[in-house]
């Protein structure tokens, strides 16, 4: 611990480890979390880990090994198997009008097209996320791990607008159904968020999902 400086304001996993700061070991509760279950719904406050959590996950995820060295999950882990990642934030945008939702998601598959290709038949953000998992999943011969940062965030900006806060509801119910669609094709999936109020209307087919909340 002597001259570790303490990562503030620094979420990014990968970024802790080789710049050497100070990290709280608690990679054993990862390591717990992804033998037990496979679907989790996270709700915290703003600076309370969430994406720190998250980036841990994906460079678990990706079989960064190295990272993890000194560290519990070092130990727990004796496979490192590498999973494709798909890993969607929303944290980083402003939401006020129904094309700011899908000009986000549309931006991160056409990222992820790039890598596994898309399909014309494919029209609706939906059906895109279906086939991209789908792909992922028959391409790297390994099933796909789903990492969702702020879930809520657009619904949150449009508190007090009812009609845009239906159109950020429904447009997110469509997009997160691939994960029931897709089911045999995926690892583990985490969903995080700063509230639960979207949770019972977005997530109402992930029947599976686990709320880690109190965790």
């Amino acid at each position: 611990m002597s001259g570790k400086i303490y990562p503030i304001g620094i979420q990014n996993f990968e970024k802790i480890r080789k710049g050497g700061y100070f990290y709280i070991d608690k990679t054993a509760l990862v390591y717990q979390l992804v033998k037990t279950g496979s679907y989790y719904f996270l709700s915290r406050p703003r600076r309370f880990g969430k994406s720190l959590l998250i980036s841990t996950l994906e460079a678990y995820f990706q079989g960064k090994r190295e990272l993890f060295e000194g560290l519990a999950m070092e130990k727990l882990e004796k496979d490192w198997v590498k999973y494709p990642v798909l890993h969607l934030d929303l944290n980083t945008e402003k939401y006020d009008t129904p094309e700011s939702l899908e000009n986000k998601l549309n931006g991160a598959l056409v990222e992820w097209e790039k890598i596994y290709g898309e399909e014309p038949s494919e029209k609706s953000l939906a059906m895109r996320f279906e086939g991209i998992i789908k792909r992922a999943c028959q391409q790297e011969g390994q099933s796909v791990v789903i990492l969702v940062d702020e879930y809520d965030k657009p619904m949150l900006q449009a508190i007090g607008d009812d009609v845009l806060q239906k159109s950020f509801r429904n447009t997110l119910k469509a997009f997160y159904g691939a994960l029931k669609s897709q089911d045999g094709c995926i690892k583990f999936a985490l969903l995080t968020g700063v509230t639960k109020f979207g949770k019972v209307s977005v997530f109402s087919d992930l029947n599976n999902l686990n709320d880690i909340s109190m965790w």
